[in-house]
């Protein structure tokens, strides 16, 4: 619960830092360094001109309009002010959490993988040399699904190979709920991004329409700005859910194989406890 609510924090502080940053270049785009370097640089570029001009020079009286490309980042937050940050940002928030929930799922499933041979190895030689107690120091101090798995089904090994098996299944099950912890709400994220996108582009067509009402005229130029300006939250939704449903696939498939892991290990504890005579048929 606290990882959950640490994430959510910090993913909430990303989300309103990055828009209060957009909305304060665009409220005072003057006040930048960048703005006044590039001012400094047009008087000195008309100052040269016009020296040039009362010289004669021709070649040199040409001004050279030198335009600065915008990088990744620049453009990203050009084009997040240009689509209101209100309904940009409902579509970002829901890419920070959903991202936040993706590495968390990630890193909790990487821990939980081990070398399921070295580990079955490991088992069947204490079972071989120590008995239960052995393999369950083993499996103690082995983390992973597949470890805690062998600890329940070790620890009714006195009940018979029947019991052993209920309790390999049941814990199996809750094993895989705790593996698939949080997808759902992935999952809702990838659905609710693209929404939002298209709901803040659905009002930001009937704004434009109010204004071609108004106007009592279909402007080109207002038409065309509206339909852009509104479109942009459908792009950045349908980004954020492209980028969520990457990491939802990759999360999915290492459940998948964690699960046929579980599956065949729980198989191979059996046949040892079988094989050993450590419980009865």
């Amino acid at each position: 619960m606290k990882k959950t609510i640490s994430s959510l924090v910090i993913a909430a502080a990303m989300t309103f830092g990055f828009v209060n940053l957009a909305t304060a270049q665009e409220e005072n785009p003057a006040d930048t360094i960048e703005n006044v370097a590039d001012n400094a640089g047009e008087e000195e570029a008309m100052e040269d001109v016009a020296d040039a001009a009362q010289e004669g020079d021709t070649e040199t009286a040409k001004p050279e309009v030198v335009k600065e490309e915008l990088d990744f980042i620049q453009t990203l937050k050009q084009k997040f002010i240009e689509g209101d940050p209100f309904w940009m940002t409902l579509p970002l928030i829901c890419l920070i959490i959903g991202l936040a929930m993706s590495i968390e799922r990630i890193v909790y499933l990487n821990l939980s993988t081990i070398n399921t041979k070295k580990f079955l190895d490991e088992v069947e030689t204490a079972l071989k040399n120590g008995g239960v107690e052995a393999a369950k120091d083993v499996c103690r101090n082995t983390r992973g699904p597949i470890a805690s798995i062998f600890y329940q089904g070790l620890d009714r090994a006195d009940e018979g190979i029947e019991m052993v098996e209920k309790s390999v299944v049941s814990y199996g099950g809750v094993q895989m709920g705790l593996l698939e912890k949080g997808l759902s709400w992935l999952s809702l994220f990838i659905a609710l991004a693209p929404m939002l996108g298209f709901l803040g582009t659905v009002i930001g067509m009937i704004f434009a329409f109010d204004k071609i009402v108004s106007d009592g005229q279909v402007s080109p130029t207002t038409v065309a700005g509206g339909i852009k300006v509104s479109l942009l939250t459908t792009v950045f939704g349908l980004i954020a859910a492209i980028v969520l449903q990457v990491f939802y696939n990759y999360i999915v498939s290492k459940v998948d194989g964690l699960v046929n892991e579980m599956e065949d290990a729980s198989i191979s504890l059996v046949d040892m406890l079988l094989k050993h005579k450590v419980t009865k048929a």
